[in-house]
């Protein structure tokens, strides 16, 4: 989509040649001959940026007619460059229309490739001020939103209340956090929290799930590149440790950082210092680091698969999420919340769980934890007219899950079911060793966690 241009002068031979100028450089033109076309003009549409003769018709020397405009365009809503032209130039004349609120300033007659250069740096900057303002404006949003919450965290289990009076204890400081615990304890949501509670927050929450990174895009994705780094490296990028400057960054699954790609982020670490790909200008680092793995990394480190020296960089304080099914007082009061969500979303707001229902949910093991409860919750709330049964759950309870009883329940079950309670079982088998899970049900890596995603686990 070309840029659109307004050009505003009284003298004809002058709009003619600056249009033929433009339009020549890919520029789409309007032209105006007075303050008030301009103004009437800018009511209709949207200018990139607006070159203003200073002079008119009523007073042909002051420029006091395009000075008084210039105050005019720059406060509209979308906030085009505005650059002055005037043969009657001075270093007063061009002060002055600075300080109107003008981008630049070029005189009469000009050099054609000095003002088209002058406008595609303007048209440059707006563009990037103008996305700049966006930004914050939607960071602004979010925090809002998070703030909002009524309840941050929700518990009334006494392994909840230690986790959480050990966790806002470690809040306040700048040191390093690694969260463990099973898949689905909602490390992700209390990371939210910590920042919440930092001197950081304010600043920037960035999250990256380190399982999820090609190990070629690595260093792209964690420190940015530049423009021809490699073959597909099109623009400039900025990395998550350059998003999460001054703020928070969060590496989920970090035990499943590419062994290759340990070493560099351990030297993050240690200097707080990066380089782009394909730059040779060192940036400083200053973020507050959190990790979480469900992984036990003592025993990754034994078996060669995790760096020592990275584990105590990120180790300072160390926090273990506890399973849902060690904090049973809290199934209910989160499954109430999470179906006060689902009756707004699915506009069922007499919805409620029968108290077999409820029983249910209480006795069950929960591998999945929080997330598996969020998923069934939601699940059966499509389900349900107006009482969410314990059928509709789609739940077995007890913990003997050998016996007959449950066979026999699982007989007529749907595969999709059945295979999220194998996998279930068997991450809880291993003690959430996700690596040993997917190993023996003889998945890859990639495939397992794809089926995590897609069972909610």
């Amino acid at each position: 989509m070309k840029d659109h241009l307004l050009i505003a002068d009284d003298d004809p031979d002058v709009t003619s040649a600056l249009r033929y100028l433009l339009q020549t450089a890919g520029y789409a033109v309007t032209s105006a001959g007075s303050p008030a076309e301009v103004m009437a003009l800018v009511k209709e549409n949207s200018y990139g940026a607006i070159l203003i003769d200073l002079n008119y018709s009523k007073d042909t020397t002051s420029g006091q007619e395009g000075l008084e405009l210039i105050p005019r365009l720059v406060n509209l809503e979308s906030d085009p460059a505005v650059i002055v032209m005037t043969a009657w130039g001075s270093i007063e004349t061009a002060v002055s229309a600075m300080q109107a609120g003008a981008r630049d300033f070029v005189q009469k007659p000009w050099e054609n490739e000095r003002l088209l250069s002058i406008i595609a740096t303007q048209l440059r900057l707006a563009k990037s001020e103008r996305r700049a303002s966006q930004l914050k404006a939607e960071n602004k949003l979010l925090r809002h939103e998070l703030e909002g919450s009524k309840q941050e965290v929700l518990w009334a289990s006494p392994a909840m209340r230690d986790f959480m009076s050990g966790l806002e204890n470690v809040a306040a400081s700048d040191a390093n956090l690694l969260l463990t615990g099973e898949n689905g304890t909602g490390k992700s949501y209390l990371v939210n929290h910590v920042h919440r509670l930092s001197s950081r927050r304010n600043k920037a929450l960035i999250k990256v799930n380190m399982g999820a990174i090609p190990e070629n895009l690595f260093e792209s994705e964690l420190f940015g590149h530049v423009k021809g780094a490699f073959t597909d490296a099109r623009e400039n990028r900025l990395g998550r440790l350059e998003l999460a400057q001054d703020g928070t960054l969060f590496l989920d699954e970090i035990g499943n950082t590419p062994y290759s790609q340990q070493a560099k982020l351990l030297r993050v670490l240690e200097d707080r210092r990066f380089e782009k790909v394909g730059s040779s200008i060192t940036q400083q680092s200053n973020c507050r680091l959190i990790c979480a793995s469900n992984s036990d990394l003592e025993v990754e480190i034994e078996e060669g698969r995790f760096r020592q020296d990275l584990f105590y960089r990120i180790n300072t304080v160390t926090l273990q999420v506890p399973p849902l099914r060690e904090r049973r007082q809290d199934i209910v009061l989160l499954a109430d919340f999470f179906l006060q969500e689902n009756r707004q979303k699915y506009h069922k707001p007499g919805l409620k769980f029968s108290q077999a229902a409820k029983n249910l949910l209480e006795s069950y093991d929960w591998p999945g934890n929080v997330r598996e409860l969020s998923h069934t919750v939601e699940r059966a709330s499509i389900l349900s007219a107006t009482i969410i049964q314990a059928q509709e759950l789609g739940l077995v309870a007890g913990t003997d899950k050998g016996s007959r009883e449950d066979v026999l329940a699982w007989q007529d079950a749907p595969l999709e079911m059945v295979e999220k309670q194998v996998i279930a079982n068997r991450i809880r088998q291993l003690d959430g060793d996700n690596h040993m899970a997917a190993k023996t049900l003889g998945l890859s890596k990639s495939a397992f966690y794809r089926k995590l995603k897609k069972h909610g686990l």
